[in-house]
C-alpha cells in the first residue's frame, strides 16, 4: 500500500487544487503500478505553518510561494 506524503505551506493551495493533486498523484502511481493500486493507495498533504518552511536561508510564507509561481 503506498502512502505519498506532499509537503506544502499553509494557504498555498485551495481546497479544489489539493482534491485535484490528489487525484493527479493517484493517477501517476496507477500508471506505474496498475489500476490495482488505486484503492490502496494513500496521499496526504500536510500543511506547514508559513515562516516554518524555508529555501536558501530565507523564511517562505505563501505569498512568496505564489509569486514564485507568477514570475
Amino acid at each position: 500500500m503506498p502512502l505519498v506524503t506532499i509537503d506544502v505551506i499553509k494557504d498555498v493551495f485551495t481546497p479544489a487544487q489539493k482534491k485535484d493533486l490528489i487525484a493527479k498523484v493517484t493517477e501517476a502511481m496507477v500508471a506505474v503500478e496498475g489500476e490495482g493500486m488505486r484503492p490502496v493507495t494513500w496521499v496526504r498533504i500536510m500543511e506547514v505553518e508559513q515562516g516554518d518552511w524555508g529555501i536558501g536561508g530565507q523564511l517562505l510564507k505563501a505569498a512568496d510561494v505564489q509569486a514564485l509561481g507568477n514570475s
